[in-house]
């Protein structure tokens, strides 16, 4: 099991219909999400921000070909479209990254 974090900027004006379409996130999705190998999933929001954290519980050899059978799952292009337009990437992303990628300094069980 590996953990991630993530994080990008959600706009003030669509924080609260951010939160609501993830009350219950459409069951197309959250089957891909736990097909893709992906667990205990949480996103937090601070002053602007989104914080993502889940779980891969797959094995690692296979995050990056789960992660685009995820990106093609049904529906995911038309989640994403209503999401991405209510978020703001993170300056210092990596190329190819949305939400950007944090290294993990502390864990304890």
């Amino acid at each position: 099991m590996k953990r991630h974090g993530i994080r990008l900027g959600v706009r003030a004006e669509c924080l609260a219909e951010y939160t609501r379409y993830h009350v219950r996130i459409w069951p197309e999705i959250e089957a891909a999400i736990h097909a893709a190998g992906i667990r205990n999933y949480s996103i937090f929001h601070f002053q602007g921000e989104l914080f993502g954290y889940y779980e891969y519980v797959g094995p690692p050899e296979q995050y990056a070909e789960r992660m685009r059978t995820l990106a093609a799952a049904p529906r995911m292009r038309e989640w994403w479209d209503i999401m991405e337009a209510m978020q703001i990437p993170h300056p210092a992303r990596q190329p190819g990254e949305w939400w950007a990628a944090m290294e993990e300094v502390f864990h304890q069980d």
